[in-house]
């Protein structure tokens, strides 16, 4: 397992109480597969600093305003190119279908676009130059959330920044800024749609466990 990709899964997932326990601890790990820059690190510190501080009900209802009532933040990676449009539930089973080509059953209740569900499935590659090609897939979306929680100068865009930081290839901003545009109120019923992302090109990923 690499063990980084593992860490930013558990610091984006909705705060519990042994998460809240683990951010302490969760530098050493990090240093220790010295996947990421010196930059990076600082920021995972400032994310700390700034939760750890909180009352566990506050960093989860922090948590929910911030994820769950903003479709530009978002951490279902579908939501921003589909919409609720049918083609989302299409590209559900076509990304559960590469998830169980590289033997992952998926049994959680968590939808398979749920980014730290896709960052944990990363983390079983083989090697990281294959973590960092799959992450590369949907990096436009993920640079287009990181720009969002930049301008609300809040504390996961350090998150944000780490998972960029270890992409085979970096956002393209004219990309991010035309996904930006195309985003509609959650409350519409008609849905933009974009070209399909695919996970592993045709053949999936041959080569994770």
């Amino acid at each position: 397992m690499i063990k980084t990709y593992k860490i930013l899964s558990l610091l984006l997932s909705y705060p519990q109480k042994e998460l809240k326990d683990f951010l302490q601890d969760c530098l050493i790990l990090l240093r220790q597969e010295e996947l990421l820059e010196d930059k990076q690190m600082k920021g995972i510190q400032n994310f700390i600093d700034v939760f750890s501080k909180l009352e566990l009900t506050e960093w989860q209802a922090h948590y929910v305003q911030l994820f769950d009532y903003s479709r530009s933040v978002s951490l279902h990676l579908f939501e921003h190119v589909h919409g609720d449009s049918r083609d989302r539930g299409q590209a559900m089973v076509d990304l559960i279908r590469f998830y169980e080509d590289d033997d992952l059953k998926w049994k959680t209740n968590e939808l398979p676009d749920y980014l730290p569900a896709f960052l944990e499935f990363i983390s079983l590659s083989q090697s990281t130059q294959v973590a960092a090609e799959i992450l590369s897939e949907p990096i436009t979306i993920i640079g287009k959330v990181h720009q969002k929680l930049q301008e609300k100068e809040n504390a996961y865009q350090y998150i944000f920044s780490a998972i960029i930081s270890l992409s085979a290839k970096q956002p393209e901003m004219d990309k991010v800024s035309s996904l930006t545009e195309a985003e509609k109120p959650m409350d519409l019923d008609k849905e933009y749609s974009e070209a399909p992302i695919r996970f592993g090109g045709d053949n999936g990923c041959a080569t994770c466990h």
